[in-house]
């Protein structure tokens, strides 16, 4: 039976990036089924194909289908693609995990890191369903979503330690306007898109600061050497982050205005604080929750983060705006590398 007939893919849920990866999946032929914690959001779906929520003015294709009911999203999925907040995946895991079949291939599309544990989404997925590691894979790169939902060219990593089964995700979202790459190195993968968030907070706030180009252009070089240094303390290869889930993701999220990271480091650059700026930006900003846990990542590796330090500062109260930027400008210079 040919791929177009073959393969179904679960997603779980329907935010904005979750929207617009069940797009590329439906448009690439796969069979696609949302999972929307709202009845009213999986109807529209399914009768309209729109999401209300998200996106409301693109069509979606009309295969592509939705329910409530996490057990029929998942059967017969021969991949959960989940994309849901790092910091609520545990509990939502636990409870779909008895509904995922023995040959699922597990996808996150996540860029966080788990508070307290300091868990990447791929070492929750695995604890918390008991799969094994070569059956969780990660897609990431610059992928702004509402580019992507209009049809514009973008490209991401398939990261997976069982090659065939990142081969067969590729082949599953591969289409006219997304290009899809493979890779074995998941850890690499998941701390460049984790990091850039935090990277793309300093830049926002640079931004918002009235600070030029310069100074932002600074701030995602230094923040991609950063990040290399966890990755790599950590296991990943150099080459990952200067890839598409690494220079290439850092690039687009600290760069455009569609960025809710970014978007939330300029409103905190304009003077807002860390809550005035959540109900300004209103979607999940994975930087703000994972800044914290990346940074002890980094004690914990005696990896040295200074951008990380001072957004993780700033966030608590522990600088103020105007201390954070002359906190970088003051350190002690050393040589580039």
């Amino acid at each position: 039976m040919s791929q177009h007939h073959a393969v179904r893919a679960a997603v779980f849920s329907a935010g904005s990036w979750g929207t617009a990866v069940a797009k590329i999946l439906a448009d690439a032929g796969t069979s696609v089924i949302v999972h929307a914690r709202r009845s009213e959001i999986a109807d529209a779906i399914k009768t309209l194909h729109r999401n209300p929520g998200y996106f409301p003015d693109i069509k979606l294709p009309t295969a592509l289908t939705a329910t409530t009911d996490p057990a029929t999203a998942l059967g017969g999925a021969d991949f959960l693609v989940l994309s849901i907040p790092a910091q609520t995946l545990r509990t939502n895991l636990a409870a779909w995990a008895p509904h995922i079949g023995p040959d699922t291939v597990i996808v996150s599309l996540m860029k966080g890191i788990e508070q307290n544990s300091g868990l990447r989404a791929s070492q929750i997925i695995t604890g918390v369903t008991g799969v094994s590691a070569d059956r969780v894979a990660v897609l990431s790169g610059p992928n702004l979503a509402r580019e992507i939902m209009e049809g514009q060219p973008a490209a991401a990593t398939v990261a997976c330690p069982d090659e065939d089964a990142a081969h067969r995700f590729q082949k599953a979202c591969h289409t006219s306007y997304f290009r899809p790459y493979t890779s074995t190195d998941v850890t690499g993968c998941e701390l460049g898109g984790a990091v850039k968030n935090v990277i793309a907070l300093a830049v926002g706030i640079a931004s918002g600061m009235g600070l030029g180009h310069n100074a932002q252009a600074m701030l995602i070089t230094r923040g991609l050497a950063e990040t290399t240094r966890l990755a790599t303390a950590m296991g990943a290869h150099p080459a990952t982050l200067a890839g598409l889930s690494g220079l290439g993701d850092l690039v687009a999220t600290c760069s455009s205005p569609l960025s809710r990271n970014r978007t939330f480091g300029t409103h905190l650059g304009q003077g807002l604080s860390v809550k005035e700026a959540t109900a300004a930006t209103r979607q999940t900003t994975e930087g703000v929750k994972s800044a914290e846990a990346i940074l002890a990542l980094a004690h914990a590796h005696d990896i040295e983060m200074p951008i990380t330090k001072v957004i993780s500062d700033l966030l608590h109260s522990k600088v103020a705006l105007n201390e954070a930027a002359a906190a970088l400008m003051q350190r002690p210079t050393k040589p580039e590398r």
